[in-house]
C-alpha cells in the first residue's frame, strides 16, 4: 500500500486547568497523518470541516479525581483536545463508511482524524439540503440536547410559562423556539443588547432581558413572569437558579442542561433557596446528552421541515481557521459568542 503523508495542524492540551481557561492552554503544533488506514482496520481517516465548541469542553479539563465525574473523560496534557465535528472520509476501512461520506460526531480538534465509528456518537451525513455547518449546532449534539432536555426532561404542555438562561446560545435559541411552537410563553436572558434584540425579534421569544443589567435578578424574573415559571431550562447555574427557584410555580421542572457560570470557578457559587423545592414540589433534572442520542432519527424527522419551511430559524458565529480555534473557545465563557461558536476548519470538500 502506497504511503500519503500530510501535515496535520492540531490544537493541544497544554495542561490541566484551574480557574478561568485562557487560550495560553491551548497550542497550535504540527504533525504528520497518512492518508490510508491499513488494510483490514475498522477505522476511517476523515478531514475535518468544522468544529463545535461547547461549554461541557471546560470540564474536561480538569484534573482527573475519583470522586467527580466530570472528569471521567478528562483531556491529556500534550495530546489534541476533541469535540463534535463535522468531516468528510477520505479512507475507511470501516464497512459503514466510504470515501467521500459526511458525517458528524466525535473527532480531534485538527485538520485530520483517524476515528473508530462508534454508533450513536458518529452519524452519516444524509441531509445536504441544508448548511452543513448546522450539523455542529442545530442538526448536531446542541439540537438534540435542545429537544432531549425541553420534551423529554420538561414534559411542556400548551400555554405553560417557560423561562431559558443563555438563551442566545447553541441550546438556548433552540429551546425557545421549540417552546413557542408548542404555544408557551417564553423569556430568555442574555448578556448583550445585541443578544436580547436577537431573541425578541428573530427567535421569537415573548420577552428577553440582559441579565448584565438588571441588580435584583429576582425581580426581573418577577416582572417577566408574574404568575410564576413552570418550565426553567437551566444552562447558567448560581445566582440566575437561585433566583428561579423562587419564581417557580408549583410542579415546576427544571432540566439541568448545563452551569457554565460554574465551570472556571475553584469553588462554585452555593445555591440558598433549594430548600423551596420540597414546598413547591419542583423536580430538578440533570441530563446528559449522550443517553439520547439513539433519537437522532426521530430528531431528525422532527426538526427537518420545521428548518425547511422556515419555521425554526438558527444563528451561528463562525471563527475562521484552526489557529482561531482556541479563541473561540475561550469567548464561550466571556459571551462574546453570538449565537453557535464553531471553528471552520475547511470549507475544501476535496
Amino acid at each position: 500500500m502506497e504511503s500519503m503523508v500530510m501535515s496535520n495542524k492540531q490544537v493541544i492540551f497544554r495542561d490541566y486547568v484551574t480557574g478561568f481557561l485562557s487560550e495560553s492552554d491551548l497550542l497550535i503544533n504540527s504533525t504528520t497523518v497518512n492518508l490510508k488506514v491499513p488494510a483490514g482496520s475498522m477505522t476511517a481517516l476523515v478531514k475535518n470541516l468544522y468544529l463545535s465548541c461547547d461549554p461541557y469542553m471546560r470540564n474536561r479539563m480538569r484534573k482527573p479525581d475519583p470522586s467527580s465525574p466530570a472528569t471521567a473523560l478528562s483531556f491529556i496534557p500534550g495530546k489534541p483536545i476533541s469535540g463534535f465535528g463535522v468531516s468528510k472520509v477520505m479512507d475507511s476501512g470501516h464497512p459503514d463508511y466510504k470515501e467521500g461520506d459526511l458525517l458528524w460526531g466525535a473527532v480531534g480538534w485538527e485538520e485530520y482524524s483517524v476515528i473508530t465509528p462508534i454508533p450513536n456518537l458518529h452519524f452519516k451525513i444524509h441531509h445536504t439540503d441544508v448548511p452543513l455547518s448546522n450539523y455542529t449546532g442545530l442538526l448536531g449534539m446542541p439540537g438534540m440536547t435542545a429537544y432531549a432536555g425541553f420534551y423529554e426532561i420538561c414534559s411542556p404542555k400548551k400555554g405553560e410559562t417557560v423561562f431559558v438562561s443563555a438563551a442566545s446560545g447553541a441550546v438556548g435559541q433552540l429551546v425557545g423556539q421549540f417552546a413557542k411552537l408548542m404555544g408557551c410563553y417564553v423569556v430568555g436572558s442574555a448578556g448583550s443588547k445585541e443578544k436580547v434584540d436577537l431573541l425578541k425579534n428573530k427567535f421569537g421569544f415573548d420577552d428577553a432581558f440582559n441579565y448584565k443589567e438588571e441588580s435584583d435578578l429576582n425581580a426581573a424574573l418577577k416582572r417577566c413572569f408574574p404568575v410564576g415559571i413552570d418550565i426553567y431550562f437551566e444552562n447558567v447555574g448560581g445566582e440566575m437558579l437561585d433566583a428561579v427557584i423562587l419564581n417557580m410555580r408549583p410542579h415546576g421542572r427544571i432540566a439541568a442542561c448545563g452551569m457554565i457560570s460554574q465551570y472556571n470557578l475553584q469553588v462554585p457559587e452555593a445555591v440558598y433557596n433549594l430548600w423551596l423545592i420540597t414546598y413547591k414540589r419542583i423536580r430538578i433534572q440533570g441530563f446528559n446528552t449522550i443517553d439520547y442520542l439513539h433519537k437522532y432519527s426521530e430528531f431528525l424527522e422532527f426538526v427537518l421541515p420545521y428548518l425547511r419551511e422556515e419555521k425554526i430559524t438558527y444563528v451561528e458565529d463562525v471563527a475562521d481557521g484552526l489557529e482561531s480555534a482556541p479563541a473561540a473557545l475561550v469567548g464561550l465563557f466571556h459571551g462574546k459568542n453570538v449565537g453557535k461558536q464553531l471553528v471552520v476548519v475547511s470549507r475544501d470538500l476535496d
